[in-house]
This record gives C-alpha cells, sequence and structure tokens, in this order.
C-alpha cells in the first residue's frame, strides 16, 4: 500500500511550487541554538496542481466531479510526496517495464496497465498477506486456473514473462465482461465477484459511480497517480538521470528437460552462484528442479563476465 512518511533534513528546506521540489540550505537569523523557531522557517509545502486531462487506458476521469476530484489528489499527495518510494519505482520501471511492455502490446492491453503492477507490489517479488505472489500479485488458485505451475518447487507467479501474460488473459475476460478498462482494473484488485455484488446492490455500472471497499475505491486514482508521475517526474520534482536508474542484465537462455538435483553446482557450470542464479529465476523455488515428468523449462543465465564486470 503506498501509504508514506516524508522524512525532513534539518539542514534543509523544501520549496514546492506545482509540485516542484527543489532544495537550498537552511538560513538562520540568530546563532543562539535556544531560539525558537517555527517549523515553517525551514519547510515549505504546497498542493499538488492536478492535472485536467486525467485518464485511464483512454478512459476519462470524472474530475468535474469533486468528491473524485479530492481521490485524486489524495493519491498525487501521497505518491509525490514519499518521495524515497517514488525514486525506487522510477529506478525498477526502467528495468522491468521492457519486459512487461511487449506482452501487454501483443495482447492488445493498454500500456497504462503496467502501472498496475507497480500499484500492486512496487515492482517486487513479494507475497501478500492472503497469499497473492509476485509483481502481479496472482493468487495460487489464479495462476493454476490460467496455466501456471504453482508448487513448493516452481511457482512461475515469479516469472515475470509468463505472469504478465496471465494478468493480460484475466484482465481481457473482465474487460469483455463489463466493457471497461477502469472495471477491469477495480476488478483485478477486488476480484469480480466483489465488483458484480456491489454493481448489482448500487445500480450503478461505472467504476467512478460505484461505492466500494477503501482499497479498491482507492485503487484506479492510485494507479492514475502513478502513471502521472512515473510519466513526468521532472514536473514533480524528481531528476534522475539514466546512470541513475537500474538496468536489465543482459541474459541467454537454457533449456533443460530432466531434473536438476543441486542448483548450485548447476550455476558453476555458467560460472555464476546459486544467488545469481535464483535472482534471475526466482520461479525456482528450491535447490533443486523435481521435473519427474519431463516438462521443459527455460533457465536465464546471465551474459558470460557480467556481474564480475559490473564490480
Amino acid at each position: 500500500m503506498f501509504l508514506g512518511v516524508l522524512f525532513i533534513a534539518s539542514t534543509l528546506i523544501f520549496s514546492v511550487q506545482q509540485g516542484h521540489l527543489s532544495s537550498v540550505p537552511a538560513t538562520s537569523e540568530s546563532s543562539d541554538p535556544n531560539t525558537d523557531k517555527s517549523v515553517a522557517d525551514e519547510y515549505r509545502i504546497t498542493a499538488i496542481n492536478i492535472p485536467e486531462d486525467l485518464n485511464f487506458a483512454g478512459e476519462s476521469v470524472p474530475q468535474k466531479d469533486p468528491e473524485i476530484l479530492e481521490r485524486i489528489d489524495r493519491e498525487f499527495l501521497v505518491n509525490t510526496y514519499w518521495q524515497s518510494n517514488a525514486v525506487l519505482l522510477m529506478k525498477r520501471a526502467n528495468k522491468y517495464f521492457p519486459v512487461i511492455e511487449p506482452i501487454l502490446a501483443k495482447n492488445g492491453v493498454p500500456d497504462d496497465f503496467k502501472y498496475l503492477a507497480v500499484a500492486e507490489s512496487g515492482l517486487q517479488n513479494v507475497v501478500s498477506p492472503a497469499g497473492a505472489a509476485g509483481f502481479w500479485q496472482i493468487m495460487k488458485g489464479t495462476g493454476r486456473e490460467y496455466g501456471l505451475e504453482v508448487n513448493s518447487n516452481v511457482d512461475e507467479r515469479y516469472h515475470l514473462a509468463m505472469a504478465t501474460q496471465v494478468a493480460c488473459d484475466y484482465l481481457k475476460k473482465n474487460k469483455e465482461r463489463y466493457g471497461s478498462w477502469t472495471l477491469a482494473a477495480a476488478s483485478y484488485n477486488a476480484g469480480a465477484g466483489a465488483i458484480n455484488k456491489y454493481m448489482g446492490i448500487q445500480q450503478a455500472t461505472d467504476y467512478y459511480d460505484l461505492l466500494l471497499g477503501d482499497e479498491t475505491g482507492r485503487y484506479v486514482f492510485r494507479i492514475l497517480a502513478i502513471k502521472e508521475i512515473l510519466s513526468n517526474p521532472e514536473k514533480y520534482g524528481f531528476e534522475l538521470g539514466k546512470e541513475d536508474l537500474y538496468e536489465t542484465a543482459p541474459t541467454f537462455t537454457v533449456s533443460i528437460d530432466s531434473a536438476v538435483e543441486d542448483f548450485a553446482s548447476f550455476a558453476k557450470n555458467y560460472e555464476i552462484n546459486y544467488k545469481i542464479l535464483k535472482r534471475h529465476n526466482p520461479w525456482l523455488r528450491e535447490p533443486h528442479l523435481n521435473n519427474a515428468s519431463g516438462k521443459k523449462y527455460t533457465i536465464e543465465i546471465p551474459n558470460k563476465g557480467y556481474y564480475s564486470t559490473a564490480r
């Protein structure tokens, strides 16, 4: 959940104008350390100017509705002023969006849905209290329903390309069901059953007209804020050079159709260690691969010398 605490350095003044943040050395009118100061002497912050043409997947947001605008404002404030988290998201996006974007495009799913993955997991292989896992936060049952292998030995919810395909299949199914990408996104968070229930009780068919639970009620607005901030970082005061961003390591693939007794030894064959092998293949959940069925798996290996050169 994108909830943040802003740390204020005592030696800096943060000046925010129209969403731009800058810092200058703090000054003092007195060298007396006992002189009482107002917090305002060292800290300046203003509201964020919300763009007037927000849309999700090409579907317009009814910003003239004051209640809708207030909900948008909340997510812009939370996600802009949690600067450390926003910077990390920008760094990770450069590494993982190139994997996600072509899969969305191939499936006819709007590019905006890459920001749904950001909202779900912060682009990390995390596990929710309910047991949803991976970048796309897929439940075990859903993963198996859509063709992923999910067990203690192999869990393809952690395979970014495969999980992105499952997300596409799920979203397209619910876009067909509801006729709206916005409601498809909401159903990704709450489940189609919950959305159907809310729509039936409230006799409404538009996300922005529905009274939803707090999490789903914030969901699309959070995605909108993340989309805007990550698409226009300078506008919101973030200054990152290309050298600051995380990059995808160049890799090649190895196909196997038999068991692997020891991945530590397997990794050494490619001049890497166990940790690096697992970082590139987080869907391999144990130090070995059972594979009694002779299934074909594709393992990603970083190019020779990449990590030793990068050190």
